[in-house]
């Protein structure tokens, strides 16, 4: 056999054994612990290539290593005691951490944003959060304000969500904070969940940018999306395919797909439109026992949703292990391996042919030795 020939085969077996590796590759699952973390809001950092989680029962913030190695990022005892870190963010033009802070009863009410240099670890602000003076919660005889979630703009503006006021509050660069959207579509549909079932009050959760110059919103309890101007507040609903059940976490990655996590399902969700209508074109089931409550979009555009048990640390239940899971697309995934293998037949015709090719040249040759 010629040299050249073999190199070919050898580079066939190599492009073959790259392939199967490819369609059979596992999805990346990350085990970490930390007695009673049990974490809530999840961000990626970037340029230090790790993720951030918070923690319901530490005044602290953690960093997560694809490899499962916890190190504290944030340690501020002069933060309220027992105060819980929900939704979490990293501003990437400024190198900050933003992160929502609330207190949950009988402690005091309590809400706001801190910011920390990711450089220093330095804290930067922390802005209270201001309820409304016209529209107060204990009027209604719900529950009391809940930061839950937070994203950030180019500019430095950070967008938090209240779950159970249904407002949105805006801190700019230095901290000042104030009710930037308290849109009449926030409160235009009824809950679907029942009186009595846990979250029930649970309204705007998870929150994104996005860089055309809007936010987009999800409401836990009605299972709506909103589009939220970034100048004026003004919010309308985005028309999907399907409700979302009990939506939590939000996060979107670079092609414009955006990701939607609740405790048993993750959306992939497109839109042809900038989010005037949506689809809803695949879901992937989770592990309900890990309740997962945040979504983001970590290395290569993979999307990593959290397992932080959060129930069982509400419910008092002492627990060290935690989960960081990639989840696919099946469509998606589908539609890579179609791919894969239409590339390897291509690459095997042409092996076919050069086989043809080379098998009449040799012919030839011995006809005129001959």
């Amino acid at each position: 056999m010629s040299p050249i020939k073999t190199s070919f085969i050898s580079l066939l077996i190599i492009v073959s054994m790259g392939v199967a590796v490819a369609v059979a590759g596992k999805t990346h699952v990350i085990d970490f612990q930390w007695p009673n973390l049990y974490p809530e809001g999840m961000a990626w950092d970037l340029l230090a290539q790790h993720f951030i989680v918070g923690s319901l029962n530490h005044r602290t913030i953690h960093s997560v290593s694809d490899a499962g190695v916890v190190e504290t990022l944030i340690s501020d005892p002069a933060l309220p005691e027992n105060v819980t870190v929900l939704g979490l963010t990293v501003d990437f033009t400024k190198n900050r951490l933003l992160a929502c802070l609330h207190s949950v009863s009988p402690l005091p009410p309590f809400n706001a944003l801190v910011a920390y240099d990711l450089r220093t670890r330095r804290r930067l602000f922390l802005s209270l959060l201001p309820s409304d003076p016209d529209f107060p919660i204990a009027s209604i005889g719900r529950g009391r304000d809940v930061a839950n979630d937070v994203a950030v703009d180019f500019k430095g503006n950070a967008y938090v969500t209240n779950s159970v006021g249904n407002f949105i509050w805006k801190v700019n660069e230095e901290g000042e904070a104030w009710i930037f959207s308290r849109s009449p579509a926030f409160s235009r549909y009824p809950s679907v969940m029942g009186k009595n079932e846990p979250f029930n009050d649970c309204g705007l959760n998870g929150i994104a940018y996005v860089s055309k110059g809007y936010l987009l919103v999800v409401q836990s309890n009605t299972g709506k999306m909103f589009k939220v101007d970034e100048e004026n507040g003004k919010a309308r609903t985005v028309l999907l395919n399907q409700d979302l059940v009990m939506p939590d976490g939000i996060a979107i990655r670079r092609d414009g797909v955006v990701l939607v996590v609740s405790t048993q399902k993750l959306w992939f969700l497109k839109s042809d439109d900038s989010w005037g209508e949506g689809v809803v074109y695949d879901k992937t089931a989770l592990e309900e026992e890990g309740f997962a409550t945040s979504v983001v979009v970590g290395e290569e555009g993979r999307a990593y949703v959290l397992y932080g048990h959060v129930m069982e640390g509400i419910n008092g239940i002492e627990r060290e292990g935690f989960k960081i899971v990639e989840v696919r697309s099946e469509k998606e995934s589908g539609e890579e391996h179609v791919w894969i293998y239409v590339l390897l037949g291509l690459g095997l015709a042409y092996f076919l042919i050069w086989r043809f090719q080379m098998k009449q040249l040799v012919n030839n040759m011995d006809k005129k030795i001959n």
